[in-house]
């Protein structure tokens, strides 16, 4: 159980860091690059704020412990759809192999989180199960 931990928390933690950290960062510290990666894919300026404010929930969602599965859930999906969309902007706009595989590479870390959380959980659920208590699935 310990080395499945281990794993979620570095994947997660590369996700709160690349997904959370860093646009929050743009955001209070260098507003004028907010739109720098957005802009020239032809999204409008506001786009970046609600990507900003969607990844930062998102990944509140999957690091807190005490989030419900199901809202855990939705946020790896929601990440897993901003970073697919954001191969795709790449692949037919600006056609760059290195910002294409970028999006690609965090996903297969997010698949990395993903997969341990469930297993943290389904080992969890096994351990609780026969004694009648309740039990919320966390990886505290």
């Amino acid at each position: 159980m310990k080395k499945n931990k281990v794993a979620f928390w570095i994947a997660t933690v590369f996700i709160v860091l690349w997904e959370g950290l860093m646009p929050l960062g743009t955001l209070l510290f260098a507003p004028q690059y907010i739109n720098e990666g957005t802009k020239p894919l032809g999204y409008p300026d506001y786009f970046a704020y609600a990507l900003i404010i969607c990844k930062l929930l998102g990944v509140i969602a999957i690091a807190v412990p005490q989030v419900p599965t199901k809202l855990k859930e939705w946020a790896y999906a929601g990440l897993t759809f901003n970073l697919i969309f954001a191969f795709i902007s790449h692949a037919c706009v600006d056609k760059n192999a290195a910002f294409m595989m970028m999006p690609i590479l965090v996903l297969g870390i997010l698949a990395v989180s993903y997969f341990y959380q469930a297993k943290i959980a389904r080992l969890s659920n096994k351990k609780t199960a026969g004694t009648g208590a309740y039990h919320q699935t966390s990886v505290a």
